[in-house]
């Protein structure tokens, strides 16, 4: 081993020291309760999945997609989501009967970083996803229940954006004529470069009332009403559909009471490629991104060869954990500092005290260098020695 890399890590792969981790574990464990009480089974794929299937449907960039060749040749990936290896076991053995499925993870992801900027190339996702229920109320499901899972996981202050992009794909269709103009369009979007798009808009040969409509466009966020505003950019009743599922969607999630946490912005899009209808993402206070998001994606079964609804959510633990701002600290622990002469009475005190549900070290006290130090960190401190190691004896 060089000492070049003796302590280094890959790019972008990160160290997850007992504190952060504790708070991790019990997080993750409160929002997959919250699951499973909504009828969502939980499931795992493999890491590594062949690059020609998963590896090309996942909708991520290619560069960012982790490769390696097994020994008969093949190009493998390890998984760049979980959407697209949950789609493949739905597509080819769970969907038989036709029924929806409900199903849950709570799995590591793996996305290359060119350079290393803070953003890691491993990160947990948790999230469900629906499937075989193309309904608008299987949408309203995913995003109450993502409510329901990020309050119990703690955040109290979030909000999730809603868009469709079926709207936004016929607006562009009918104002700029072409998918590739209009794929220009929504990358603007993707990247929240809005002064980009003003200027590229400027730039276009369109009338005057069109680039009013796509700058008018950009305005479409709010409640249930800004809905009326969005008909009436459209020309004709093509993407009427769109508009009247944003509608029933605002009216189910009233229903579940969670109408506070949402807002429509109609200017919504993605770079997952597989997403048919509506969409979302989350925001939590004091961090610049979205700490999740989901959608309609019936294109990617279609992919694996099957034609069914599919919604969902992924959440990212590491940025719902940076929306929470959780301060570190230890958890507080007993000890049982013990010498070989009364070995077993410790033994039998720690039992004792983890039986009543207590964390406890068992230490011999002759493994410690400076007993003082050692012991500081616990709440409390049972000394089972035949002389105390600071002089005197104890019982």
């Amino acid at each position: 081993m060089t000492k070049l890399f003796m302590f280094e890590k890959p790019l972008g792969m990160r160290d997850t020291f007992p504190d952060l981790y504790e708070i991790k574990d019990q997080t993750k464990k409160n929002m997959e309760q919250t699951m499973k009480l909504w009828g969502y089974k939980f499931i795992e794929t493999p890491s590594l999945e062949y690059y020609e299937t998963v590896g090309e449907a996942s909708a991520i960039l290619d560069q960012q997609l982790f490769k390696l060749l097994d020994q008969q040749g093949h190009t493998l990936v390890l998984r760049p989501d979980m959407t697209a290896p949950i789609a493949r076991i739905a597509a080819s053995k769970l969907l038989k009967d036709e029924a929806p499925l409900r199903l849950a993870y709570s799995n590591s992801v793996f996305r290359a970083q060119q350079r290393e900027g803070g953003r890691p190339a491993e990160f947990e996702q948790v999230g469900i996803e629906c499937i075989g229920d193309d309904s608008v109320s299987a949408d309203a499901e995913v995003i109450a229940l993502m409510v329901s899972v990020l309050k119990e996981a703690g955040l109290e202050h979030f909000k999730i954006s809603i868009g469709h992009i079926g709207f936004v794909q016929e607006l562009f269709t009918q104002i700029v004529g072409t998918e590739e103009r209009a794929d220009t369009l929504r990358r603007y979007l993707y990247e929240k470069n809005y002064v980009g798009y003003r200027k590229h808009v400027n730039e276009l040969a369109l009338s005057s009332i069109d680039k009013e409509r796509l700058f008018r466009f950009l305005q479409l966020r709010g409640s249930e009403n800004i809905l009326l505003e969005a008909h009436s950019l459209l020309e004709g009743d093509r993407g009427l559909r769109a508009l009247e599922q944003l509608k029933e969607l605002w009216s189910i999630l009233y229903d579940y009471d969670v109408a506070q946490y949402v807002k429509f912005d109609l200017s919504l899009v993605s770079h997952m490629s597989y997403y048919s209808g509506i969409l979302f993402e989350v925001y939590g206070e004091n961090v610049g991104f979205a700490i999740g998001n989901g959608g309609r994606y019936n294109k990617l079964l279609e992919k694996f060869g099957k034609n069914s609804g599919a919604t969902g959510f992924g959440l990212r633990l590491d940025y719902v954990l940076e929306a929470m701002q959780i301060e570190l600290s230890s958890t507080l622990q007993q000890c049982v500092l013990f010498s070989d002469e009364r070995r077993k009475e410790a033994i039998g005190l720690a039992h004792e005290l983890r039986s009543e549900g207590t964390e406890v070290v068992l230490q011999n006290w002759k493994g410690v260098g400076d007993v003082d130090e050692f012991t500081k960190g616990f709440s409390n401190v049972h000394f089972v020695v035949g002389q105390d190691p600071k002089g005197g004896e104890t019982s």
